[in-house]
Parts: C-alpha cells; sequence; structure tokens
C-alpha cells in the first residue's frame, strides 16, 4: 500500500475532477503490475495496473488506495475488471464516498468472492485523498494557503518591495506545490500589484494548473502576463455580478474562462467562489494571495493546509502583514492548525499545517 500511495502522488494536479488512485497487483512479494491515474483521469489506476500485470493477475493481491469505481463513466468500472481478471483479493485503503460508488464497488467484490480488506494505511491515504473527499462531500475543493513571511510575519517592506524574502530553494518548493495542485488562486490585488505569470517554472516540460483570479469588478490588467497568455495556459477570471460586460467579452475574447460569483457586502462571496470552483472540477487549490486575501479566506473557515515558509529577515512593524484583519476579539475564536511537518529549506523553514478535522469517508 504504501508503493500505491506514491505512485497516487503522481496523480495529483493532474487528474481533476478524478481522485488519484494508485495501483500495485503483486503475489508472494513479487509485484506484477503498477498502476497511477493518468493525465485528465484515464485510464484508471487498476486498469493500468491490469494490463501490466495480464495473466498473471489471476490469484494475486491487489492493492488500491481508493475503493474501485463501480460505475460507467468513461471508463468501465474497476471493480468489474478486478473481477474479471481473477484476482483474489483486494486491499483498499479507504472508502470512496462519491454516491455513484459509496461501498458498492467493495460490496461487488465481495459478491463475486474476492476477499477485501479496508483501512489499510487509512489516514495517510485520506490525507492525500482530501481535495477529492472535500469536492465530493462538501461541494468545493480543498484550499491550501501559502505563505513567505520574514521572521517579524511581513511579506514585504512598507512600499511593497517583497523580491526575495525567501531564498531559491524555498521557491523552487513553492513551483513544486503548485504542481500538485489543480489550481493556483490569486486576489485581484495581487494581479493589480504584482503583474504574475503563476505558472510553474523550473521544473522541466510539465502541465500547467489552471490560473485563478478572484476579482470582484474584473478590474486587471487587460495587457498582463495572465492576459497575454490565456490561451497558452488555462486562465479563470471570477468576478461578481457588478463587472463591466465589455470586460468580460474583452478577456473571453483573450482566451480567458470567466466565471461569475456571488457577491457580498462590495466582495466576492468566498465560499460561492469555491463552490463554484468544485463545481468545475477542482479538487485541490493553491492560494498565493497577499495578506488581505489571506485573511478573508482564513476568516471564512476555508483554509484547509497552510504551507508556512519562514525567512531570518527582519523587516519590522512598517513592512506588510502576512494576514490581513481577522476580525478577532477572544483568542479561542483564532483559527488552528496542526503541524504535520518542519524541515529547512535552503536558508529558510517550510511548516506544512493542517487543520485538525480532516474529512473522513464512509
Amino acid at each position: 500500500m504504501r508503493m500505491a500511495l506514491s505512485l497516487a502522488a503522481r496523480g495529483l494536479g493532474n487528474v481533476w475532477p478524478n481522485p488519484a488512485v494508485g495501483c500495485v497487483i503483486e503475489q508472494e512479494g513479487r509485484v506484477l503490475g503498477r498502476g497511477w491515474t493518468q493525465p485528465g483521469g484515464r485510464p484508471h489506476a487498476e486498469r493500468m495496473a491490469l494490463d501490466q500485470a495480464g495473466d498473471a493477475a489471476r490469484g494475486a493481491t491487489a492493492h488500491v488506495t481508493l475503493e474501485p469505481c463501480a460505475h460507467h463513466g468513461k471508463t468501465p468500472p474497476c471493480a468489474d475488471a478486478l473481477k474479471a481478471a481473477g484476482v483474489a483479493r483486494v486491499n483498499i485503503a479507504i472508502g470512496d464516498p462519491d454516491p455513484r460508488v459509496a461501498g458498492r464497488g467493495i460490496a461487488g467484490l465481495r459478491a463475486a468472492g474476492i476477499a477485501v480488506a479496508t483501512g489499510i494505511m487509512a489516514e495517510e491515504a485520506h490525507r492525500q485523498q482530501r481535495g477529492f473527499l472535500t469536492r465530493v462531500l462538501l461541494g468545493r475543493p480543498m484550499v491550501t494557503l501559502k505563505l513567505a513571511s520574514s521572521l517579524d510575519g511581513r511579506i514585504a517592506t512598507a512600499g511593497g518591495e517583497s523580491q526575495w524574502i525567501t531564498g531559491p530553494e524555498a521557491r523552487r518548493r513553492v513551483h513544486a506545490l503548485r504542481l500538485s495542485h489543480d489550481a493556483v488562486l490569486v486576489g485581484g490585488g495581487t494581479a493589480r500589484d504584482d503583474d504574475p505569470l503563476l505558472t510553474v517554472r523550473g521544473l522541466g516540460e510539465v502541465a500547467q494548473p489552471v490560473r485563478v483570479v478572484a476579482s470582484a469588478l474584473l478590474d486587471l490588467p487587460p495587457e498582463g502576463a495572465l492576459a497575454a497568455s490565456a490561451r497558452q495556459v488555462p486562465l479563470w477570471l471570477c468576478h461578481g455580478p457588478r463587472a463591466d460586460k465589455a470586460r468580460i467579452k474583452a478577456f473571453t475574447d483573450r482566451g480567458a474562462v470567466c466565471v461569475a460569483v456571488p457577491e457580498t457586502g462590495g466582495r466576492l462571496e468566498l465560499a460561492g467562489l469555491m463552490r463554484a470552483l468544485g463545481a468545475r472540477g477542482l479538487t485541490r487549490v493553491f492560494c498565493e494571495g497577499g495578506g488581505q486575501f489571506a485573511g478573508s479566506l482564513l476568516r471564512a473557515g476555508l483554509v484547509d493546509e497552510l504551507h508556512g515558509f519562514g525567512a531570518g529577515i527582519a523587516i519590522g512593524a512598517e513592512g506588510r502583514p502576512a494576514l490581513g484583519e481577522l476580525g478577532l476579539e477572544r483568542l479561542s475564536d483564532a483559527p488552528r492548525f496542526r503541524l504535520r511537518r518542519l524541515e529547512q529549506v535552503g536558508g529558510d523553514v517550510h511548516a506544512t499545517w493542517e487543520r485538525p478535522d480532516g474529512l473522513r469517508s464512509k
């Protein structure tokens, strides 16, 4: 199962709306076939592993990180493929809460006389599948927030200078994190002030994540780096009902996808924004907005995982804070996260935090 989880990780960021699944078929410790969900979501991990194993799969054991699908979509059910291959046993990390599956895959395997075990390395699998589970159960993608700050929690000087607070090794890590997500999200302020490209760079030829900008009025630079590259790398612009129709058409003509989102108090409703992204199939969104946008996400309770990069530099109280106002009156109301990993990356520190109330499938 550990090998299957490692294989599944290869699909993170490029298989949405499908889950990134891994499968290993073995007999008496000898690996007969390996598979993971391929780009675009097909073929599935089980099909890939079975094709490698061939006739040797008969009587073997399949280790799968998520319950095999039991419904006909663009491909036949993986549970049926395992039955047809004649495997004797299927070990499953966690169940699939998708209503089209939800125990039917396991039940079908058992009805065919195949021994099934579940809950193997379940905690690791839940963490890996958090994006898919969040989309299925909550209707929105998993939200990962990235913060890169000085020792005193600043992301820029008072004048806005921020390149570079962290070193090249930390920046390369950020690009790897982008790659493991379906989309990169920033607020309109960041898009206007920094004119970012938001692509994955320095990691070779890779499938680029969708670039998403949240801007209520769609008041973004029409000749900026994002708009100029909209036909090469997907660009989704999330706007409110007050956005000028001529602006919407101008960006659409340049290749961007414009997505209408409800507003509240003159700002985009962030929960509605995330539901809109989930409805379009996104399961994992990496947020790199400024302090105000980051604070808004935390205030809305939408951050599932937080990656904090700390640099050994002090900027002072006049610098721009990493987070905008959270509106807290009591410490007990502060968002709290559980430390999962702490490591040195070059001359910086990378801390990975997660919400302690992680989703669990049935």
